[in-house]
């Protein structure tokens, strides 16, 4: 059998994942892809404010689904909040890219859950809930700071920076210490946060893993010790 060179097999909480560096999480066990911050309809949420950008976001965010769920083939969906960047991002999608949706509403089953952009499933398809407990897991949008227990959480839309041959080189990523993994952004428009910030970094106790997510889908895993932000936050606390 053929290794999908995508893949890293990760341990969180005495479960098995695999890490997929097209920027989702695989269950295998239990036939469960989990995405999160998609953030579909960002563009057409700032034309409404006046503020014009490329309106093909959400077309580009959605071929990255289609490409995740033509791999894995699951039976289940879990979008880890904010998959539309507004209330209302169902119903701006032009109507191509709103078939597509529907269209993938009907080959798996779909858990939205509650963002700080997006507190309802869209348009009813697939289910809402503001948490979800799946086996020994804990899937949220807000990382909480003393979880109790295992989780997978979105919102921080993590990235991660280092020099490779002199160049700077930034790519979103996971950040795991195995107890706790964060997931980077799938939206094509969403940006993101050094892992290194305190809202990030600050989550973790003790060390803790970035896997950067390569241009070619492709994940290297590195010490967070080893990333750039990390020597400026140690000059700061007066180390060396």
């Amino acid at each position: 059998m053929t290794l999908d060179p995508h893949l890293v097999p990760l341990q969180l909480g005495g479960e098995t994942l695999m890490l997929d560096g097209r920027g989702a999480v695989w269950w295998p066990e239990r036939s469960t892809l989990i995405v999160a911050d998609l953030h579909l309809a960002k563009a057409e949420a700032f034309a409404a404010q006046g503020r014009f950008l490329p309106p093909y976001d959400s077309r580009a965010t959605l071929a990255r689904l289609v490409e995740l769920i033509n791999a894995h083939r699951p039976d289940h969906v879990v979008s880890l909040g904010d998959g539309f960047h507004r209330r209302d991002g169902y119903d701006r999608l032009d109507a191509a890219d709103r078939q597509q949706l529907d269209a993938l509403g009907l080959v798996t089953r779909w858990t939205w859950l509650s963002g700080n952009h997006d507190p309802d499933a869209p348009n009813g398809h697939g289910a809402s809930a503001p948490e979800l407990q799946l086996g020994r897991l804990h899937l949220r949008h807000l990382p909480t700071p003393h979880p109790g227990q295992a989780e997978i959480a979105g919102h921080l839309h993590p990235k991660a920076a280092l020099r490779v041959r002199g160049r700077r080189l930034a790519r979103p990523c996971f950040v795991t210490d195995g107890q706790r993994l964060l997931l980077p952004a799938l939206g094509t428009f969403t940006g993101g946060l050094d892992v290194w910030a305190p809202a990030i970094a600050g989550l973790f106790a003790g060390p803790f893993d970035v896997l950067l997510c390569g241009r070619d889908g492709r994940l290297r895993q590195l010490p967070g010790s080893r990333l750039e932000g990390a020597r400026r936050v140690k000059v700061r606390q007066g180390g060396t």
